[in-house]
């Protein structure tokens, strides 16, 4: 079963929707031990950064969710949720992240082409480092698209990225670190393309 971390901050209902439509058992869920249970998680969000990781700190969720990930378990971080999954965030002051993954989230503004405007919405096409391809991504192919809603992108080294948008400079669509992932887009709001990467996440033990 894969539990949908409810912390007061995210688009629960239609992450839910995409999953059972794929076939997937699922609970929304902010118990601590229901969490314990899972046999994977989705961290979804929306919203600000410092907000986001004070809820999950004042709820013990932060102390879970670490735990969980050290035991081996997928754990899914979607849009606020990746961000959430790095070490820090610098969106209005710096704010501390779960630490799952480094790096450093930052904004896209001053960083992307001038002509895309901020906040980033729309469709971007996936582009896969040539090294290794992820899990993620069995029978996605480069270019398909995905859709992005989002202010601030991910600054992670290389190693830990597994697609890219070209936004005028290449900014962090997904990234992978043993049994932890993440995606900046939403699958749930991909179509075909995202419900093929939910499908993905859910087979990997």
């Amino acid at each position: 079963m894969t539990v949908i971390i409810d912390y007061g901050v995210g688009n629960l209902f239609s992450l839910a929707g995409s999953l059972a439509e794929i076939g997937e058992q699922t609970e929304i869920s902010g118990d601590a031990d229901t969490i314990g249970a899972a046999e994977r998680l989705i961290l979804p969000g929306v919203g600000a950064f410092a907000d986001a990781a004070d809820k999950l700190r004042r709820s013990g969720l932060d102390r879970v969710i670490a735990g969980r990930a050290g035991a081996g378990i997928p754990v899914l971080g979607i849009c606020l949720g990746m961000q959430l999954l790095f070490e820090e965030s610098l969106e209005y002051g710096r704010h501390r992240g779960l630490g799952l993954i480094p790096g450093t989230v930052k904004p896209l503004r001053g960083y992307v082409s001038p002509e895309v405007k901020i906040p980033h919405i729309g469709w971007e096409a996936l582009v896969f480092p040539p090294e290794k391809k992820s899990a993620l991504y069995e029978g996605v192919a480069e270019g398909e698209f995905v859709y992005f809603v989002h202010s601030y992108y991910a600054d992670t080294p290389h190693g830990f990225v597994t697609a890219n948008a070209d936004c005028g400079a290449p900014v962090t669509a997904s990234v992978e670190r043993g049994n932890v992932f993440g995606t900046q887009f939403h699958p749930e709001k991909s179509g075909g393309t995202g419900l093929s990467i939910l499908r993905n996440f859910v087979k990997i033990r």
